[in-house]
């Protein structure tokens, strides 16, 4: 019998399934149920057994995690190959090498260790599809069955995973590039980036410092990493260092610290990559940013004749406008790039690369190449209301939203976007003037807070 057609996810989201470690569906019995849905519908391809892989974070609920989806997938009679800690991209092109029907990732990515969440790869190590993970919720309605003893699913440990990817990542540096006599600072926030990323950067040559290196199971993020650089920051200008380099708890994201100790995000990291691209005449197509992006990306880019697109906020739509537009470069101002001609996934420590490697060739610095393009002053309001499709559609806003864009006159930017998981609504505006892009932003979020609706 055939398993019960869905149109809509109940629990997987834009990226994957996640949430609060003890309240459902992030529960071990839930996991259980997840990894023999999995397991059913990547259950057996073309007559041989199937196998998946599975890595997590250094978040200390992952061993729990990680033996409930290992007894699900076992029961429902597929092969388990696990990694232990392994960034999540090292996951994707891990699950491609091994011929794998999937991999499994557990990790909530950038957020604090109370979170976990669940992502999946392809075998081809890209997201799946909306139908298999349809197909798998389909499946979690249903009760557990165990196949026959014989048939019950295999457990081995890859020990060589993390040299598999070191290896990987050192081939993604374009034109061979060395790092000699690069001094560099790494700030692996704790996370699963810890014992790889630093190899990485000293086997191409450089002299690397690595902090957020001692993951103790609750200080992933913690006040390091990308999403809180300031550490870093001190510690590249204390070392006097080249750059200073961080990765997120999964290692899918990286900003960067230049000599001066001024952060670079990545809207930055992606003009530089594409810049180097264009230099080398290597073809690219064009460069996928979100709503979110920096106009002054937009601009730059425009500057180099390199065509530019947005998507909505989120990795999964900057891979399906990639995808649709048949390019290979885009990526989110939080860190999350995505470079196709290389891998298939947002990679943290293979956009590094890309960035160390276009400095090498150009004899430029971080700070001289990031300054070519120039970031626009930004400013977001978050206003709570009642009802966010009323307040978006309210004839107030849009006028003041029109007469706001003629203001700027093509040299700025308005963005109201309704939050998924919030009442909340919020309000954008970036220009060449600080103080006036503040101002804007407060007087339309003002707008917005007293408009209740027609």
């Amino acid at each position: 019998m055939g398993s019960p057609k869905k149109t809509e996810k109940q629990y997987f989201g834009t990226d994957g399934i996640r949430g609060h470690v003890g309240e459902y569906p992030i529960t071990p019995d839930f996991m259980l149920k997840l990894g023999w849905a999995a397991g059913k519908v990547f259950a057996r391809s073309g007559g041989l057994r199937s196998k998946i892989l599975i890595g997590k974070d250094t978040r200390v609920s992952g061993y729990m995690f990680e033996a409930a989806l290992e007894a699900g997938l076992a029961s429902a009679g597929v092969d388990i190959n696990m990694l232990g800690p392994m960034p999540t991209p090292a996951v994707a092109y891990l699950t491609r090498t091994f011929q794998a029907q999937a991999g499994i990732v557990i990790s909530a990515s950038h957020n604090a260790f109370q979170d976990n969440g669940i992502k999946f790869f392809a075998g081809d190590g890209t997201k799946l599809p909306d139908e298999t993970e349809l197909a798998i919720e389909a499946f979690l309605g249903r009760d557990i069955t165990t196949v026959d003893s014989a048939e019950i699913g295999k457990v081995t440990r890859i020990t060589d995973a993390a040299g598999r990817y070191i290896e990987y990542c050192k081939r993604t540096v374009p034109g061979n590039a060395v790092l000699q006599g690069l001094k560099i600072v790494v700030d692996c926030a704790h996370g699963s980036t810890y014992h790889i990323a630093a190899n990485v950067f000293s086997e191409l040559g450089a002299s690397v410092k690595a902090i957020g290196v001692s993951p103790n199971g609750m200080n992933i993020n913690q006040e390091c990493g990308s999403t809180s650089p300031r550490h870093l920051v001190r510690e590249v200008l204390a070392e006097q260092a080249d750059i200073g380099i961080a990765f997120d708890g999964d290692g899918d994201r990286v900003v960067m610290v230049d000599h001066l100790g001024n952060v670079v995000d990545g809207d930055e990291l992606l003009y530089v990559i594409a810049r180097d691209r264009r230099r080398r005449h290597v073809g690219f197509g064009g460069v996928v940013g979100t709503l979110m992006s920096n106009l002054g990306l937009e601009l730059g880019l425009e500057a180099l004749d390199v065509p530019f697109v947005r998507s909505d906020v989120g990795d999964r739509y900057v891979m399906e406008m990639l995808k649709k537009k048949s390019w290979q470069l885009g990526g989110e101002s939080s860190g999350h790039i995505v470079c196709l001609d290389v891998t298939t996934t947002g990679d943290g420590i293979v956009s590094a690369l890309q960035v160390l490697a276009a400095m090498m060739q150009s004899g430029s610095t971080l700070h001289e190449l990031r300054s070519r393009m120039t970031k626009m002053p930004q400013h977001m309001v978050n206003v709570r209301v009642d009802n966010k499709a009323a307040v978006m559609s309210h004839p107030d806003v849009l006028a003041a939203v029109t007469g706001l864009e003629h203001k700027l006159a093509g040299r700025g930017r308005v963005l109201l976007r309704p939050s998924g998981t919030e009442p909340l609504v919020r309000v954008m505006v970036e220009g060449e003037d600080e103080a006036a892009v503040t101002a804007h932003a407060n007087e339309l979020a003002e707008v917005v807070a007293t408009s209740r609706g027609p």
